[in-house]
Order: C-alpha cells, then structure tokens, then sequence
C-alpha cells in the first residue's frame, strides 16, 4: 500500500507515500465551514476555545495595562492575514502591530491568541467584523511570536463515507495503531504549503533557486490549472500564449490581486522581473523559495520510506535534534550520528528524548550523511540544485538559510466519536475526529493516512 495509488497532486508536492498500510475510509472533509475546527494550544497549555469559557491566565497576561493587549481571535471562513487586515483597519492602526502565533486554515472555524500593540480592552470591544470575534483576555509585556506557540487541537468531521460502518470503525482503529507504533505520522508539508487548486508555489521557487526570475514570474502569472476558477485560467493561459502583459492586465480578474500588482509593474518595466516580485509582501516572496525547500524535504522523506529506513531509528550519518519537555524539537541542536553514539542515540529516541531529523536544504544547512546521504544527494542532482543555489543573488531578502525538520511528529490526544449517519446523505455516514499536533505540522498529513482520497480536491483537502 506505501507505494500504490498516491494521487497525483500529493505526488507533485514531493508525498510519494502512505506510511500506513491499511486501507483508507475515503469521505470529504470541509463541506460546511464548521466541519473543520482549529484551537490553538500555547507552550503554557492554553488553549484559544471557540467557545467562551471562563477566563484562565494565559502567558501571565494582567489586567494591568501594558504595552500589548492579548485578545483571542475567533475567524469563521476567513484567511489570517485578510482577517487581521479588516480588524487593523476597524481599529484605525497599522496591521503591523498586530502580532500572531501562527497562521491557521482558512476554510475553517479557528480561534487563536493574538496581541495588538497600544489598544485597550474598551477598543477592542468595539470592533465588529462580519464572522470574527474578538475577546480580550488581558494585557501583556511583549508582542506574541511562534515562540510561544504549541501546537493546535483540531476537531475534524469526515462526510460522505460509503463504506459501512463497521469497515470504517475497523479502518480508523487499525490506522490509528500503525501511526501510535511509530509515535507519530511522517512530517509532510501539507497541501496548503503548495497551494492545492494551483500547487505552483514551488515550482516558482524552484525557478528563483536556479536564478531564472522571468521563468519564475510567468509560472506565478501564466500557468493556468483546470481547477481554478475558468476565468482565471483563460486569462493565464492568453498571457501564456502572447506574452502581453498590458492585454493582461486588462484580462487578469480582480480576484487574483497579487497577480495584477506584478502585471502593473511589469507594463511600465517589461524586464524587470526582480521589481516585480518585489512589488509583493515580503512573506510572499518568501514562501516561493520556502516552498521548493518543503517540496525537496517531502522527497528526502519520501525516499527514506520508500527504501525502508526506519523513522524511528537512527542510521549512522542521519541527523538527530533534542526535545524539549513540551515534545517540540529543538531543531537548532541538531547533529549527525556517528558509529559511536548510534546505540545512545537510539535509546534516548525511544525514550522520546530525542528525534529523527532530516534537512531543509539551503544556504547554511548540510545534506544529511550515510545512506540518507546518498538519498538526498541523488535528489539534489536530479533536481539540478545545490545548497548554494539557495542564495538568491537579485532577490537576497529570500534567499533559503535552511535548517532541519523533525522526521516524525507525534499525534496528541487522538479520539473519535462513533460513526454516525451523514444528514445531508442519508445512505452515507460521517465520523468526527479530535486531535492535537505540534506547530508546523498539518492536520491533512494525517486526514491523508486515514482517508487514502484518490481525488484530494474534491475531497476538500
């Protein structure tokens, strides 16, 4: 099963495999807004509820005022980012001094912590945007960053199963067993990272590794996917084909906002492909190359499955990080085993004291050694890509330092409820399923494990 019917998109982001054997239970997730729900969990085991409870300390948050107001943000449907925009703007403040833990789905319910720098709880209480709440919890003495977040606890309702129920049950128990023996699932980058209707963030990056902004540019603009909207994918596929970008401008739909930016710049500067990138934020700009390092780490992990190296074992020359008392990795500690510490190393990670990591690749990070080693170089090679390629001459702000990435990431608080009958399809039936990961992990690597979609789009991934 590891190496058959992986659907093609999965395979296009690099996820080659299912680590599980057994047979997935098919269904779609995300029909209704509310089938998909994020609460994020802090270092300090605070939870964002989606409900209002009564309030707990949350980081020592007073009621004091001080420099930042620590509010929780309750989003239905709603992109982060876009989400943070309109409660900027109701406050009359610049959305930089809006800060946030991590960024969470937008097709979803989600609530998480959020500071605002130099407002009172009285302003916050006045903000009133469509399908956002906003709840002040206290005052705090620094602005929130992904230092201070956990993990996420998701609740998640998978619909249109057609197999009985009895099948279903048996499936997700039997799944459930395989990814406790092995303390986790495989640490993919989700389908999010890559952009599912239009997986081509990578592929731009991987143009701006190789040092071709123009091929870069004319992917972002002109590759046109036939599960994007038909306007859009006209509108790209005539760029494709005349090379026009004031016709373009006039074609492009206002929807692709990020797209016109470029195009506008590029009718005044036709070869200024690096001053058109630029003209997009930085994180952005950022992601494309971020992107192309995720989808190199998906095909390292890959391959190490593929070839039945263990994920909870180290090879000499693998790498390994430390972790800390809360289970996240401490991916700055990372070394390389040697035939030395092999059987030490080995002991602390079955003591869940340490961990298997392999590289993001770039400027200041090494390929791993050993047999992954040769995995890896084997890789790079057939990519045309080398560590130092990650230092983007035209666009020096993006260039990729690299790091590592834990291998596996442990699947906390895992429960299901009994499988029900689905009320919009009555001859079909629905499970919910309850779980926490880590930060930087995806809810859809595991749905993916569960389900086995041959269609992940359709199946709302």
């Amino acid at each position: 099963m590891k190496n058959l019917l992986v659907p093609k998109i999965d395979q296009q982001m690099g996820i080659e495999v299912y680590l599980t054997e057994t047979q997935g239970v098919g269904g779609a997730i995300r029909q209704n807004v509310d089938d998909f729900t994020v609460e994020e969990v802090l270092v300090d085991g605070s939870k964002a509820s989606l409900e209002e409870t009564a309030k707990k300390p949350v980081l020592g948050a007073t009621a004091l005022r001080q420099r930042f107001l620590l509010c929780i943000l309750v989003k239905w449907n709603w992109d982060t980012f876009i989400a943070v925009k309109n409660v900027a703007k109701q406050l009359g403040i610049d959305q930089e001094r809006i800060s946030i833990a991590g960024i969470k789905d937008a097709k979803a319910v989600t609530a998480q912590h959020i500071t605002i720098e130099g407002v009172s709880v009285e302003e916050a209480l006045k903000v009133h945007v469509k399908d956002v709440e906003l709840r002040p919890i206290g005052y705090f003495h620094e602005q929130l960053s992904s230092y201070f977040l956990l993990g996420n606890h998701f609740g998640i309702r998978i619909k249109s199963l057609s197999h009985p129920k009895a099948t279903v049950e048996k499936r997700i128990a039997k799944i459930a067993e395989e990814i406790a023996a092995i303390r986790g699932i495989p640490n993919f980058y989700g389908h999010q990272r890559f952009g599912t209707t239009r997986a081509i963030t990578h592929l731009v990056g991987k143009a701006m590794v190789k040092g071709n902004l123009e091929e870069a540019a004319m992917l972002f603009l002109a590759k046109p996917s036939p599960h994007e909207h038909p306007e859009s994918r006209q509108a790209r596929s005539e760029l494709q084909t005349r090379q026009d970008f004031k016709q373009a401008l006039h074609d492009f739909p206002v929807q692709l906002r990020f797209e016109r930016i470029m195009l506008a710049h590029l009718v005044e500067e036709p070869g200024d492909f690096a001053g058109a990138f630029r003209q997009l934020p930085l994180k952005l700009r950022m992601l494309f190359v971020q992107a192309y390092q995720s989808f190199l780490f998906n095909r390292f992990l890959s391959e190490r499955i593929k070839s039945g190296l263990s994920l909870g074992k180290a090879e000499i020359g693998d790498y390994v990080v430390n972790i800390e008392r809360s289970g996240l990795p401490i991916t700055r500690t990372g070394k390389v085993v040697s035939s030395a510490d092999v059987a030490e190393t080995n002991r602390l990670i079955k003591a869940g004291k340490m961990r298997l990591a392999l590289p993001i690749v770039g400027t200041k990070q090494k390929l791993s050694q050993g047999a992954l080693g040769e995995i890896e170089r084997h890789i790079m090679e057939s990519e045309g890509v080398d560590p130092e390629n990650f230092r983007i001459a035209e666009l020096p702000e993006i260039s990729g330092r690299g790091e590592l990435r834990a291998a596996v990431s442990p699947v906390r608080d895992f429960s299901a409820e009994a499988v029900s009958t689905d009320a919009k399809e009555p001859k079909k039936h629905q499970k919910k399923l309850e779980f926490t990961l880590l930060r930087g992990s995806y809810a859809t690597v595991l749905l993916r494990e569960i389900m086995k979609s041959r269609d992940p789009i359709n199946a709302g991934f």
